[in-house]
This record gives C-alpha cells, structure tokens and sequence, in this order.
C-alpha cells in the first residue's frame, strides 16, 4: 500500500500508540495494527517490530549549510553578461579565462574564497542560481534547384563526413541575407567563414552579391585569420560557383570544395554559426547601403574578438548510430583561440601572436562595443523614409557598463537589433458613423 503519510507523522503516531497497544490483549492488538498498517503503509512485521521495541528514530534533517550565496550569485551574474549570456555547460570552462581577465581590468572584485567557489561552482547550480534572473531577463520557425555549369561541376564535393579532423585553415563559407521580410532589391549580406578545426569564425559584410565583392570579402577575412587558410569550401550558390571567383581561390593556393545541393548538414559547422552569431547579434532587420555595411563592419570587428576570444563552444568528438538511434560525444567545451594555441599544426610564432591578443583583450570593453554597435543598428533599422534623423554616434562609458554587469538582467532583452516595436505609419481609416446626417439623408432618398 502506498504511504500515505510523512516519517515525522509516522514516528508521532508510534509514540502515540505504543502504550496502548502493549496493554492491549491479542485480538485487540490486530485491530490496532491493522489500522497502524493502513494509515502509515509499513509492513506488519515491520510495524510489529517498532511497536515492541518503541525504538523511532526522529526524522533526518536533511538541510545543509547554503555553500553559494548572494555574494556568489552576483559575482556569477557578472561572468554570465560578460560572457554574452552563455548556458551553464559553455559557462563553467569560460570561468577560468574570464575571472582572471575582469579582475586583472579592475571590471569584478572578488576574494580568496568567493574565486575558489566561482572555479568550483558546477553547470546545475548556475542554472539554480540563474534560474530567476533569466526568467527576468526573457521578461517572464527549399529552394527551387538552380542550373548546373561547368565550374560547378569541376569544384568536387566535400560532406560533412569527408573532413577526418583536418588542419586549422580549411574553412566552411556561407551568407546570410540581412533582408528583413522582403527580399526584393538589394541588401547587405554577411559571409561567414568558419574554420573546421578550431571553429573560429569570421564574419565580413558585403554590401551586394558581386564577384569582386565576394573575392575582396575573401581577402579580408584571410588576413584576420590568426594562422594561414588552406582550403574553403563552399555551398551551390552562384555567388561562389562562378569562374571569377574559383579561379581566384585556385591561383592563391586555397582548395576549392562544395557541399552537395540541399543538405544544409554538409555545411554544419558554419550554419550554425549563422544563428549563433549573426542572426544573434544582428537581428532580422533589413540593412542596404554603405553606412550598414560599415555599421556591420564595426560590430564584427570586436565580435570576432569576445567570441573567438572569450566564448566557448562544443566540438563533435565521435558520433555513433545504434540503428536508428544516433550518439553524439563531445570534446569539452573551450574558446576557439584554446583550439588555436592547443593545436600541433599551429606555428609557435602564430601562437606568440594570439596569446598577446589574448592578454592585451579586456573582455568588458569587447561586450561594450559589441552593445554600442548593435545601437548603431538599431537606430538603422528603425529609420524609415525621409523621417529618418542623423544622430551623433553613441559614447561608450565603461563604468556605466561594468556597473550594468550586475543588474542589466532586470531590463530584459538588452540587444538593440532585437527589439523593433511595431510602427504604424499610415493613418487607421475612418468609417463613416450611419448616425451623421449625410449619411441618414442618402439613405432616406
């Protein structure tokens, strides 16, 4: 039988009883126990024992001592706006880089025992202690089969499957269309190119879909890497797949690859950048012109450092299919510039490089840019028409912004790109009340 009632009341009904059911004679004391047995769901040999030894232990007191605290949660509330917002499991490994980093800028404060905690904490406790503050911070969803040519047939194919751990240089590049809800026209786009062994990833807007444009991306994007590219791979768009561009690629010593048509898995590791980072950051809004390109531009150039930097992301380690169950594993989560200083194909004097970079990179400033140029775009987005106001640029106070740390969950979404509240910009309609007098005298004839 199920029980039906706490430890603690069934140890109080056993001291309650055990006087009388020890006076009491035998057929008396099968009536008690058979009522002792429905009530508290005990066996009866069991409830026989505890009535002739009265032996009840009290109830265990399970409470602990609170080993994370206020003290921690807002130390802990800090690295999670600092880090962009990341879940527990990207969080935790983030800590030992970014701790180290917000103190050694004066950005957090902390002492001997509240960093040992802060190193200690475990991914299902943030999400304890985080619980309500994202709660707060939340404020309480193919395309037709294009024509074949003769560079698209030269250029092999390359499958998610194909790569076997290559070296760092062999990228995956992609687009992502800022077009807002019309495609129609031209618009600014973003190639993102993302490497397969570090997952670093960088991102270059380009103002339209033009061949020199795509190779001039290219070379910019080339020159930001911290170690040599050796090979892109890219989708079936004709944007890529054109003689202009795979002929640049093969002259500068880069293996040309694509993935096959309609299968987005092929490209895995730079499509989920695309809402990681682009549809992230940028928002859905609609850009055109050279000030949006530009505007793109500013807020890469410290994206790419917060994220290849400061920003910890997972890698496929194995992946095995038990029929038609598929078990992925994977490595633990580090930043990309981890994978890059990690990494036997890395020259010495690339690594020297990047951990200078990484030492002089305040991670506050980066999120502060990062804020300040999503602003920029915001105010973009919502221009519309010739109603739109040239505005002087945003000035970055740090101070604001590092005090911010601990409370901007309460404000909810805080990304500029994302809040676009609707705006009507034509008149409602009027309709014509049947009580005026025109309207009563034309329908009276």
């Amino acid at each position: 039988m199920a029980r039906r009632v706490s430890m603690a009341t069934r140890a109080e009904f056993v001291q309650a009883i055990v006087e009388r059911y020890r006076s009491r004679r035998r057929t008396e004391k099968n009536l008690i126990l058979d009522e002792f047995v429905a009530v508290t769901g005990y066996h009866r040999k069991h409830a026989i024992r505890l009535m002739r030894t009265c032996e009840v232990k009290p109830a265990c007191d399970r409470r602990h001592g609170l080993r994370y605290g206020a003290d921690v949660q807002e130390a802990l509330i800090v690295l999670w706006e600092a880090s962009e917002r990341l879940c527990s499991k990207r969080l935790r490994p983030l800590i030992p880089i970014l701790l180290p980093a917000l103190e050694r800028h004066g950005r957090l404060e902390v002492d001997d025992v509240r960093r040992g905690k802060l190193l200690a904490v475990s991914p299902a406790t943030m999400d304890r202690l985080l619980t309500e503050v994202r709660v707060v911070a939340r404020g309480g969803q193919r395309r037709r089969a294009g024509m074949s040519s003769a560079i698209r047939r030269s250029v092999p194919v390359r499958t998610f499957g194909d790569w076997n751990d290559p070296l760092p240089g062999y990228v995956e590049v992609d687009f992502v269309a800022h077009s807002g809800t019309s495609s129609s026209g031209s618009f600014v786009q973003t190639m993102v190119l993302t490497d397969i062994a570090t997952g670093w990833t960088e991102c270059v807007p380009v103002r339209t879909r033009d061949s020199g444009n795509v190779v001039v991306a290219i070379k910019e994007a080339r020159s930001r890497f911290p170690f040599p590219l050796l090979g892109v791979d890219f989708d079936n768009d004709s944007a890529f797949m054109n003689e202009f561009v795979v002929s640049w690629c093969r002259r500068e010593g880069l293996e040309v690859t694509r993935s096959r048509a309609y299968r987005k898995n092929d490209q895995a590791h730079v499509e989920q950048k695309n809402g990681a980072i682009v549809r992230r950051l940028a928002g859905y809004g609609r850009f055109v012109g050279a000030e949006a390109t530009t505007a793109l531009g500013q807020l890469y150039a410290v994206v790419r450092l917060h994220g290849n930097l400061f920003q910890p992301s997972f890698k496929l380690r194995e992946k095995t299919r038990i029929g038609a169950r598929v078990i992925k594993r994977y490595h633990p989560p580090v930043p990309p510039a981890a994978r890059v200083l990690a990494h036997e194909g890395v020259t010495e004097v690339d690594k020297k490089r990047l951990q200078t970079l990484m030492e002089t990179a305040d991670p506050v400033v980066l999120f502060a840019g990062i804020r300040a140029a999503q602003e920029e775009l915001g105010k973009r987005v919502d221009q519309r028409g010739l109603r739109a106001k040239i505005e002087p640029p945003l000035i970055i106070n740090l101070q604001a912004v590092s005090a911010d740390l601990k409370t901007a969950w309460k404000d909810g979404e805080t990304r500029p790109t994302h809040r676009r509240p609707y705006r009507r910009t034509k008149p409602w309609p009027k309709r014509p009340s049947m009580y005026e007098p025109s309207r009563r005298k034309s329908r009276n004839g």
